[in-house]
């Protein structure tokens, strides 16, 4: 049996380099439709630490949702922070959302501690909202107000566009 998918049909860990592949393309017509941006996490511009993601954008409302991933080898390093950092106070500040949107796992402990970190205030649990590798999980719901105050710099990272 395959492994679930999530919301979009897709397993969220790649099984080949072609699904990969098919994902960078539909982030391309995600961006050239004004749906949603993806790029990779580097530092300094060298090896891929990770993603980010910045989806959903719902600008007559001014909310969009947040979605982040960091390599195994990367993680617990700041990169996911820093990225969430960098890419909240473009968002806010630059592209002038006025909320935006995460959520994670309640089996995610260093999710949950990224979010908080970067002034994500804890909602509430959506109840069996995702489906992940091993099944149906908990989703905690996040969000970040513009008026909430400065965005907090956590790492000096780099984003590389993966539309560019």
């Amino acid at each position: 049996m395959p492994p679930p998918t999530g919301a979009a049909g897709l397993s969220r860990r790649p099984s080949a380099e072609t699904q990969v592949r098919e994902w960078f393309a539909a982030h391309r017509r995600g961006w050239q439709r004004e749906k949603g941006a993806h790029w990779a996490v580097t530092r300094g511009g060298g090896s891929v630490l990770g993603r980010i993601a910045l989806r959903g954008f719902g600008f007559d409302d001014g909310v969009a949702d947040v979605a982040y991933g960091v390599v195994p080898g990367a993680r617990g390093t700041g990169v996911a922070s820093g990225a969430l950092t960098v890419l909240t106070t473009w968002a806010l500040r630059e592209i002038g959302f006025h909320r935006l949107e995460l959520d994670h796992s309640t089996r995610n402990a260093a999710s949950c501690g990224v979010a908080t970190k970067c002034g994500y205030l804890l909602e509430g649990t959506k109840r069996s909202a995702a489906v992940h590798d091993d099944g149906r999980h908990d989703m905690h719901l996040h969000a970040r107000v513009r008026d909430e105050g400065p965005v907090r710099a956590v790492m000096d990272g780099s984003l590389t566009g993966l539309t560019a």
